[in-house]
């Protein structure tokens, strides 16, 4: 792609939110900032992996943290705003990337070459996909999406101006069942090219 351009994709556990990130960095040659941008952040910030991944959108209970001078001891937080960090840095050099959830669509506003988007889906379709993914009953599939959503919701709600899902705070919000997934990827590719 000639200009810039950032594609930040929310999305709800089963809705192929991360598959249709995957997709798109292939088909328009963008790097997909995921498990790359973990090692950065662990390589930067000098936590381990591990540590991130299992803080990596999660988020902070006042209950359970202390902040002092702008200092907090909430490894969540901490982890939150390193990889904001590095979204933005890489932003304001003129990098193009796509980025699935942490609040890009927020934190990043103001770029230009910013297109937030928030995948949705019907429960039916997210629980068929989530029971394939995970080979998981139909009671585990639906009781992992509420637990997954929930997460996202409360780590999204926590950091960004907008609610989570609310589609004032995207520039595109498609459900994923009415085209299919890679249907989603055609329409969205069409979008940005359009944009280009």
């Amino acid at each position: 792609m000639s200009k810039q351009i950032i594609i930040s994709i929310g999305r709800e556990f089963g809705s192929g939110g991360h598959y249709i990130a995957e997709q798109l960095s292939e088909r328009l040659g963008i790097p997909l900032l995921d498990k790359n941008l973990i090692q950065r952040v662990a390589e930067e910030k000098g936590y381990s992996e591990d540590a991130i991944r299992q803080f990596d959108e999660k988020g902070t209970s006042i209950l359970f943290a202390r902040s002092i001078n702008g200092y907090t001891s909430s490894a969540s937080e901490n982890i939150a705003q390193a990889q904001f960090e590095v979204l933005r840095r890489d932003a304001k050099e003129g990098m193009s990337f796509i980025v699935v959830g942490r609040c890009a669509e927020d934190i990043l506003a103001d770029q230009e070459a910013l297109i937030s988007i928030f995948i949705r889906s019907t429960t039916e379709a997210k629980k068929a996909r989530i029971m394939e993914k995970y080979s998981l009953s139909e009671d585990k599939a639906l009781s992992l999406m509420k637990k997954m959503d929930r997460e996202r919701k409360f780590y999204h709600n926590y950091y960004c101006h907008h609610k989570w899902g609310d589609s004032r705070g995207y520039d595109l919000t498609i459900n994923s069942a009415l085209l299919g997934v890679d249907g989603t990827v055609d329409l969205i590719e069409q979008i940005v090219k359009a944009r280009q």
